[in-house]
């Protein structure tokens, strides 16, 4: 049974959205700030901010969901998450949609690479059965019981197989029950055409810094066909380069005079953050006693 969630809302009002993927937050609030109408969380991102590690299968259920209740907490804008392979058979992406959802969150990315997986333009991959896929799909659609959830399928089957099998598989897990569909990796834009020709709407299509697929705007996918449009590692890069060359220039240097304007100021952080209005509910709630 079709489900409507905050998701289609926001794709009937708009043809095509992009939005970048966050790991916490504080990117969350950068994210609304700057205007857009949902965000993403990234696994990549959370392995590598919270671990250290790559995206090779060491993040955890129960981290991805704590991560997804602090940020969707955070913000107003709805979040999709990257669960992975739901961790595990259909019965527990039957519990991971649960705590997703428990969590706050709007929706789910979920792949049919075998566990562990990892990064889905990384070498090495593979993908179990369709038809196992599809039972983990349907589960996933039976578990949020007409609640507010949209099901990302992504198939990570194209470097695997082939293109043709990726299709074919993402056919099938509209069938069973999946909101969206996601072919990850196209090669080039010829792939990229292919599958908006092929494959029911809505599809996502991942804009991966660095990654096999070519990296294209938000109107040339429109173009093309597609209507979910994932910059999932910018905000992970960026941070990245910025925190690489500030803390070069402090150690080389000693002092970050000389680059305040590469900096958000001090007052312009606690905005963000909301500082102002913590001042007040502390004001609100202190007693006679505190002063």
């Amino acid at each position: 049974m079709p489900v409507s969630t905050r998701i289609h809302a926001l794709l009937e009002k708009e043809r095509t959205l992009i939005f970048p993927g966050v790991y916490d937050a504080l990117g969350a609030k950068l994210v609304e700030q700057a205007g857009f109408p949902l965000t993403f969380i990234s696994g990549y991102s959370v392995a590598a901010t919270q671990l250290g590690m790559p995206d090779f299968g060491y993040l955890t259920q129960t981290e991805m969901v704590a991560v997804a209740k602090r940020v969707c907490g955070s913000v107003r804008i709805p979040i999709i998450i990257d669960a992975d392979t739901g961790y595990g058979n259909a019965l527990n992406v039957i519990r991971t949609v649960n705590e997703l959802i428990d969590a706050g969150a709007a929706g789910m990315f979920l792949e049919d690479q075998i566990w562990p997986k990892r990064c889905g333009h990384m070498k090495g991959k593979r993908v179990i059965p369709v038809d196992e896929q599809a039972q983990k799909i349907r589960a996933a659609a039976d578990a949020r019981r007409g609640r507010d959830f949209f099901i990302v399928a992504r198939t990570d089957a194209r470097q695997v197989n082939g293109l043709e099998d990726a299709i074919h598989r993402c056919r099938r897990y509209k069938e069973a029950g999946a909101d969206a569909l996601f072919v990850e990796a196209p090669s080039n834009a010829e792939e990229l055409g292919t599958i908006a020709r092929e494959l029911p709407p809505p599809l996502v299509a991942n804009m991966l810094e660095g990654g096999v697929t070519p990296l294209l705007t938000k109107r040339e996918l429109e173009k093309i066909g597609f209507q979910l449009v994932v910059c999932p590692l910018t905000a992970l890069y960026a941070s990245a380069k910025a925190m690489q060359e500030m803390f070069s220039l402090l150690q080389t240097a000693g002092t970050t005079r000389t680059a305040l304007d590469r900096l958000i100021s001090f007052q312009q952080f606690h905005d963000l953050i909301g500082l102002p209005a913590h001042y007040a509910l502390d004001e609100r709630y202190r007693s006679p006693e505190e002063g």
